[in-house]
C-alpha cells in the first residue's frame, strides 16, 4: 500500500525476481541447517512460501537450485567486500597497509555461511554426476568474479607486481584449506596464526 492507501502494483518482473530471491534464500538456509543430503525441494518450497510450479519454473532440478543458491550468495558477498574495502582504503595509499587489509577481509570470507553451503555442494558433487555437471560451469564463472573482486581489493600497487597472480592464488587456496579445519575445530578466525604468516609472505613476495 502507498501512503495514500492505494495498493502497490508490482510488475510481473518484480514478482518473479522476489520469488526467485526467496527460493535462493530458503535454499541457503536449508543447506546450512540440514546439509546437502537433508535439504529437499519440498523443504525449500515451504520455507520460501512459493508454489511447486513457481519453484520449478525458476529451477527445474534440485541440483540446479542448490548450485544457484550458493553461487548467488558468494557473488553478493564478494561485491559487498569490494565495496567495503573501497570505502576503508580511500585514504590509505600505502600498499603494505592495503595488502594487510585485503588479506584480513579475504580470510573473513571463508567463515561466512556461503562457504559452508558451498562445501556441502562440493562434497556431494564428488559422487553425484548431475550435480557435478551443474556445478562446474557455475564454479568457473564464480571463480572469475571472485578474482575480479580480489583484484579490486588489493589495489593497483599490488596488482602491478609481476608475482601478484601467483600470490593471489597462493593466498586463496591456502586460506580455503585452513578454513576447512574449522569444521571440526572451531576457534576465533582473527587469532589464527596463519593470518600473520599470510601477511608476511605476501609482503615479502610483493616487495612491500
Amino acid at each position: 500500500m502507498t501512503e495514500s492507501g492505494a495498493p502497490v502494483h508490482r510488475s510481473r518482473q518484480q514478482r518473479t525476481s522476489d520469488s526467485r530471491q526467496r527460493i535462493l534464500d530458503a535454499a541457503i538456509a536449508c543447506l546450512i541447517e540440514h546439509g546437502y543430503s537433508g535439504t529437499t525441494t519440498l523443504m525449500i518450497q515451504s520455507r520460501a512460501d512459493v508454489s511447486r510450479g513457481r519453484l520449478l519454473h525458476h529451477f527445474p532440478s534440485r541440483e540446479v537450485l542448490l548450485v544457484a543458491a550458493t553461487q548467488h550468495l558468494a557473488t553478493s558477498r564478494m561485491h559487498q567486500i569490494g565495496t567495503r574495502v573501497a570505502r576503508l582504503s580511500e585514504n590509505r595509499d600505502d600498499g603494505a597497509d592495503r595488502l594487510d587489509l585485503a588479506v584480513e577481509l579475504l580470510w573473513e570470507t571463508f567463515h561466512e555461511p556461503y562457504f559452508w553451503a558451498a562445501i556441502e555442494i562440493w562434497t556431494a558433487a564428488r559422487t553425484n554426476d548431475n550435480l557435478a555437471r551443474a556445478l562446474l560451469p557455475e564454479e568457473r564463472r564464480l571463480g572469475a568474479a571472485i578474482r575480479e573482486t580480489i583484484d579490486t581489493i588489493y589495489g593497483p600497487e599490488v596488482r602491478n607486481h609481476p608475482l601478484y597472480p601467483q600470490v593471489r592464488e597462493l593466498l586463496f587456496t591456502s586460506m580455503r584449506g585452513v578454513a576447512l579445519t574449522y569444521a571440526f575445530d572451531p576457534r576465533p578466525p582473527a587469532t589464527d596464526p596463519h593470518l600473520a604468516q599470510w601477511k608476511n609472505i605476501a609482503r615479502r613476495l610483493l616487495d612491500l
